[in-house]
């Protein structure tokens, strides 16, 4: 009884959050596409970037969550882009799908020094359900809540507002995820209505002055939940080596923590991936450190991306910063 106690508290705590407050944010951005943290990125690049992404989390545990999620962005103009994302995200008996819909216009700061700033916004739309169909009772719970005779789900608006800075190869990005209030049944007093969170997200590509194929690109992503203060960091490197064709490889790995246990992470893993052509493919696997890694094999997360429509832009606040 006690085991199972622990499995659930740790469940909840990490996930009963993460859904219908934000979509919980793993590796995917290190699969070279920071559009997945912030708005602020759409329209960075040469080019119409799409990344699918499908996830599955702590492998060998019966209804660990899964998530599938694809976005899209392109630039419009010379100085402004657009982006498109969509998700699928599946915990248990709950699941969440929903949409986010971002516009980014850049600007030139200073031309010579390559200093840029970005200001992004996206609009999202989001349905969070309850399957009722797979409610079983249990020793502990006999007789299911009478009252609950169908599924439930309810659709909920929000927006995020960020600000990205860039200068030469260093970045910092700021964003605000669901900036407005959540309406609840005030009656209930179990549902959070401050759902808004922070994060911070910063890197610097360093390239090689003996190797031009060469880059290292240290980043910090910092998360803080306002509802419950609750806050977590995330530490990454990567390598990346170019051929004379412009195709690339990269490996790297990332540690995550919260921050009140700095020293006791919550996960740790490896990444790799390359890029041909046209196309992208990435793969992450994250080491769970807590209780629950006796009891599942990590989470494994797949990314496949293509790239069309190559346009470079007049405006050098739109060009990306990789390998130019």
């Amino acid at each position: 009884m006690k085991l199972k106690f622990t499995y659930g508290f740790l469940f909840l705590y990490f996930f009963g959050f993460s859904q219908e407050l934000h979509l919980p944010v793993f590796t995917q951005y290190l699969a070279d596409n920071h559009f997945v943290l912030s708005p602020t990125f759409a329209g960075i690049g040469d080019n119409l970037r799409i990344r699918a992404n499908g996830l599955t989390q702590w492998v060998g545990i019966k209804n660990a969550p899964q998530n599938q999620s694809l976005y899209a962005d392109f630039r419009i103009r010379n100085r402004s882009g657009i982006g498109l994302s969509l998700y699928n995200d599946s915990n248990g008996n709950t699941s969440q799908t929903g949409a986010k819909f971002s516009f980014a216009h850049h600007i030139i700061l200073d031309y010579y020094s390559k200093q840029y700033l970005s200001f992004g916004l996206s609009y999202n739309i989001n349905s969070f359900k309850i399957d009722i169909s797979k409610f079983n009772t249990t020793h502990e719970i006999p007789i299911l809540d009478p009252s609950i005779i169908n599924n439930r789900s309810i659709s909920n608006n929000n927006f995020d507002v960020g600000l990205l800075y860039r200068n030469k190869g260093f970045y910092a990005s700021l964003n605000a995820t669901n900036v407005l209030p959540k309406s609840i049944d005030r009656f209930t007093g179990i549902e959070p209505s401050l759902i808004l969170n922070y994060q911070l997200y910063s890197g610097y590509l360093i390239k090689n002055s003996y190797n031009r194929n060469i880059e290292i690109e240290p980043s910090i992503f910092f998360q803080y939940f306002a509802g419950d203060q609750r806050s977590t960091t995330d530490i990454n490197i990567k390598y990346r080596r170019y051929n004379s064709y412009d195709d690339y490889y990269w490996a790297g790995v990332s540690y995550r923590f919260l921050n009140d246990q700095a020293l006791n992470p919550l996960a740790v893993g490896p990444m790799a991936g390359f890029k041909k052509a046209n196309f992208y493919f990435g793969y992450s696997y994250q080491i769970t450190l807590s209780q629950i890694a006796a009891y599942n094999s990590g989470t494994h997360m797949i990314t496949l991306g293509f790239d069309f429509l190559q346009g470079i832009s007049d405006c050098p606040c739109t060009q990306s910063p990789v390998h130019d």
